[in-house]
């Protein structure tokens, strides 16, 4: 792609996101979503390949049908209560209609199944943008409107996420599925927060950014997008290997690594407020996104019979390109956990 049309997109994704966040009015806030939207579309179907167009396609109308309901939410919003502005979606329906669309937008359960199919037909590096970037605006609006929402509805969405993100992990063998059922699951953590304590969910999103961009960035660097792929990594770069492993522990949130801090802080918050049913689930269905993420630790380090090798491998992987944000991500991702407290008291 043209460097200075790829420029162009990455402004426009910036610009969209940053227009969301600085929006009081619902028409902003959807020309924000609407600007994200248009700007990722061409990073997607840039590899001309039927499956990344199939991908883009998907995504476009997807999109398109979630920024449609956000809309008439806002409309039916204005006819009803006289107001436009996003912190007066007092009506129970609209509150509803404007959460449910914000949901697909996102990916929530049950309304998800689009994001594995995307996922897998784009490249890795789209694929990263895809699944942090994306989510900035949309999970925005969704702390806005939460105090508004039914806690049912925000308790059903998150307990089916944290549960379909696992579930849905178990069985797949490409690691771009297997990252999206992962995303899945760790919205359902930010979501459960967002009206209780919308601190955590700001802690849950910078973690899973921080843990997912280090997930993206190591598989791009090893380029690896199977789990039989996977498995020979650490005959072509060891180091690489290794680092997988402990990136992946961590976003099963697996201690001492940093992917346990929020969902240790988001379980203590729930028993603190009395909901230990809800609190005992969601720590269940951490235990299923968690066994995906091991059976992957195990299809690096135990698959293949360990050989000792006295010379250097000529045709190992090099670093072809800076690995300043892959080593940055990696630290991130694995070290933070003690600077708990120090983030607590920052954010709350």
């Amino acid at each position: 792609m043209n460097p200075y049309v790829l420029t162009l997109l990455l402004m426009s994704l910036g610009l969209g996101t940053t227009l969301t966040f600085m929006s009081s009015h619902w028409l902003l806030a959807w020309m924000g979503l609407e600007i994200n939207t248009l700007a990722i579309i061409p990073l997607m179907a840039q590899k001309h390949h039927p499956r990344a167009v199939e991908a883009t396609t998907k995504y476009f109308l997807i999109q398109a049908t979630a920024a449609a309901m956000i809309l008439f939410a806002a409309s039916t919003n204005a006819w009803i209560m006289g107001q436009w502005d996003i912190n007066h979606m007092s009506h129970p329906l609209t509150s509803a209609m404007a959460m449910t669309a914000l949901a697909l937008k996102v990916g929530l359960a049950p309304l998800h199944l689009w994001l594995p199919e995307v996922l897998q037909g784009i490249t890795i590096t789209t694929g990263l943008i895809l699944s942090t970037w994306q989510k900035l605006a949309p999970l925005a609006l969704i702390m806005q409107t939460a105090n508004f929402t039914h806690p049912l509805l925000l308790t059903t969405l998150a307990l089916s996420s944290t549960l379909i993100g696992g579930w849905g992990g178990l069985n797949q063998t490409q690691l771009r599925k297997i990252l999206a059922y992962s995303s899945i699951a760790h919205l359902g953590w930010m979501i459960l927060m967002s009206q209780m304590a919308p601190q955590m969910t700001l802690i849950a999103l910078i973690t899973y950014i921080v843990m997912t961009s280090a997930a993206f960035l190591t598989l791009n660097n090893i380029n690896c997008t199977k789990t039989i792929t996977l498995a020979s990594a650490w005959t072509k770069a060891p180091t690489m290997a290794a680092l997988t492993c402990l990136i992946l522990l961590s976003l099963g949130g697996l201690p001492p690594l940093t992917g346990f801090l929020p969902k240790w802080l988001i379980i203590q918050e729930l028993a603190s407020q009395g909901l230990a049913l809800t609190a005992t689930v969601i720590a269940l269905t951490a235990l299923i996104s968690l066994f995906f993420y091991l059976r992957l630790t195990y299809a690096v380090t135990l698959t293949l019979s360990p050989q000792t090798s006295y010379a250097t491998t000529p045709w190992r992987i090099q670093a072809k390109q800076s690995t300043l944000a892959l080593s940055l991500a990696t630290i991130s991702a694995t070290c933070l956990l003690p600077l708990t407290p120090t983030v607590f008291t920052l954010l709350t």
